[in-house]
């Protein structure tokens, strides 16, 4: 086996921290990667990897040599890329919550490729946190706090949780005032979310519990069922932002509303980062910055309207 292709499994397991992720990503056997992992501890002579049932960690000499094998196949791969490297080619992955992805994330890509005729994208919409190194994704759009500070972030915009409601339901039942009102109201959640409400900063205003007349694990039933007039829902703000510009949907109790959600473009690693992968973050920055759903707001003051 050629030995820079040797450190590149290597790097790849301690990246990914098992066997099987590192085949996976790399395209190759289990244990044509095991034993990869081998031929390098014996040329070295030191352990380089902790063996557990569920995951390797680097010992203090392979993490040594993982940070050396990192420069040598970056200095390799820039030395034979030449004028080419600079210009972005080949697969790029990026993933994106369901709705926002749909609606905004979809056209961004393929605009991208418009003006890269040597890339070739894969959308991964998926409302978790797909693991960036795990699953092999170059970039990942994230709505909320990020859970991991290894990631490299760029924050682009935000969103905000609000209560929306259609006016039908509200001539039916009447407007909400405030959070207490809500007791008496129909709601509409996830299946997934506390079976409660919270308001204001960090939580730490008024509690609404909840008892749901419907619950839904996909969001566009759930928009379904709010735009019909089946009760108030609690959604993002970019999900509704057409409904609520038009008027089928009415906007409430917008000065309790929680604190805005951070959103960001996330890569793993700023390292060695491929042409591609600084291509697209620059361009989607540039195209989220502008998009108006997830421009800073102020919260609007009044009740009832956006």
């Amino acid at each position: 086996m050629d030995r820079l292709d040797e450190l590149t499994i290597f790097v790849t397991i301690i990246d990914t921290g098992s066997l099987i992720a590192a085949a996976r990503r790399l395209r190759r056997s289990a244990p044509a990667v095991t034993r990869a992992l081998n031929a390098l501890e014996e040329r070295t002579g030191v352990r380089l990897v902790e063996r557990t049932t569920r995951r390797l960690t680097p010992t203090d000499a392979g993490r040594n040599l993982a940070d050396h094998a990192r420069r040598l196949i970056g200095d390799y791969e820039a030395s034979i890329g030449g004028a080419a490297a600079t210009e972005a080619r080949g697969q790029l992955r990026v993933t994106a919550p369901r709705v926002f992805g749909r609606r905004h994330v979809a056209p961004i890509v393929t605009d991208f490729l418009d003006r890269h005729p040597l890339v070739q994208a894969e959308l991964l919409l998926n409302d978790r946190n797909v693991d960036l190194i795990e699953e092999d994704v170059h970039v990942a759009v994230r709505i909320g706090p990020l859970a991991d500070s290894s990631l490299v972030a760029r924050r682009v915009g935000e969103v905000r949780r609000i209560l929306v409601a259609s006016p039908g339901y509200l001539a039916r039942r009447g407007t909400p005032r405030q959070p207490a009102d809500l007791t008496g109201h129909e709601t509409i959640t996830g299946l997934t979310m506390a079976q409660e409400w919270r308001f204001g900063a960090a939580g730490r205003g008024p509690v609404v519990r909840l008892s749901p007349r419907f619950s839904g694990n996909d969001i566009d039933a759930n928009l379904t069922a709010i735009r019909d007039g089946r009760g108030i829902g609690r959604v993002l703000s970019y999900q509704v932002a057409e409904e609520i510009a038009d008027g089928s949907l009415v906007r409430l109790l917008a000065e309790f509303e929680p604190p805005a959600l951070p959103v960001h473009l996330v890569v793993p690693s700023s390292r060695h980062m491929a042409p591609k992968v600084r291509a697209f973050l620059d361009h989607a920055a540039a195209a989220l910055e502008r998009l108006s759903v997830i421009r800073p707001e102020r919260a609007p003051r009044s009740g009832i309207t956006a």
